[in-house]
C-alpha cells in the first residue's frame, strides 16, 4: 500500500518538542543531554518544553488524557527518554508519541529497531545534541519530509494488550501440573534471569 503524506498531522503544531517528567535524577543522564538539546535548539529558537514536576509546565495527572491530547496537536516530537539503561526496557514514554501523532525521540539501553519500524523515530543516542537540533528544525520547516515518519500508520496499528488472554495464560501455566511438580533452584535469580546481566544494565 502506498503511503500518503496526511498533512493534517502538522497544521496545527507550532512548538518543538514537549517532555513529560517527575523523575529529576534520572541514572540514564537525560538530563544533560536535554540541556546540550536546549543550547542548540536555540539556534533556530526552538525549545524542549518540560512538563511535570520537573518543568514549568504543568500536566495534572487527574488531566492526564486531555493534556496528552494537547501535546500532540502543539508538539511536533516528544522525547521518550528512559530514566536508566537496561536492555528491552521501554515504558510507556514511546507509546505517548506514537499515540499523540508526535514523532518519539528515544533514550535508553532497548535496541528501538525491536519495537518500532525503522524511519519512525530519532535515536538520541545515536545523534550528538546539535546532530539532533538539526534534524529537529529541518523536519519542521519541511512537512513532506516530517510526514514521511508517519508511514507506519498505514500499515500498522498499536492495540492494547487483552487481558485475559494474559490472566488465562497464568492460569494454564498454574494447572499444568508437570510444570507445577518441577522443581528448580537458582542460586543467582538475577544471572539466570538475564545471563548477559553485568554486560546489559548500566545505569551510569
Amino acid at each position: 500500500m502506498a503511503f500518503r503524506n496526511d498533512f493534517r498531522i502538522v497544521q496545527n503544531k507550532s512548538k518543538a518538542a514537549a517532555w513529560l517528567v517527575s523523575n529529576c535524577n534520572g541514572r540514564s543522564g537525560r538530563d544533560e543531554i536535554v540541556k546540550h538539546l536546549q543550547k542548540h535548539l536555540r539556534r533556530y529558537e526552538l525549545t524542549v518544553d518540560i512538563y511535570g514536576y520537573c518543568g514549568p509546565y504543568k500536566c495534572p495527572r487527574e488531566l492526564m488524557y486531555s493534556c496528552l491530547n494537547m501535546l500532540g496537536q502543539k508538539y511536533y516530537f516528544y522525547l521518550s527518554f528512559e530514566n536508566s539503561f537496561a536492555e528491552d526496557y521501554v515504558t510507556e514514554k514511546l507509546l505517548t508519541a506514537l499515540n499523540h501523532n508526535m514523532i518519539p525521540i528515544v533514550y535508553g539501553g532497548a535496541d528501538y529497531s525491536r519495537f518500532l519500524p525503522p524511519n519512525t523515530y530519532l535515536d538520541a543516542l545515536q545523534m550528538k545534541p546539535q546532530e539532533l537540533a538539526n534534524t529537529i528544525a529541518q523536519l519542521i520547516t519541511t512537512p513532506e519530509q516530517y510526514g514521511q515518519y508517519f508511514w507506519w500508520k498505514s500499515q500498522y496499528t498499536y492495540a492494547h494488550p487483552q487481558t485475559m488472554d494474559t490472566v488465562c495464560a497464568v492460569c494454564a501455566a498454574l494447572n499444568n501440573k508437570t510444570m507445577m511438580e518441577t522443581r528448580t533452584v537458582y542460586d543467582d535469580f538475577r544471572i539466570w534471569w538475564n545471563p548477559s546481566y553485568r554486560k546489559r544494565c548500566n545505569s551510569s
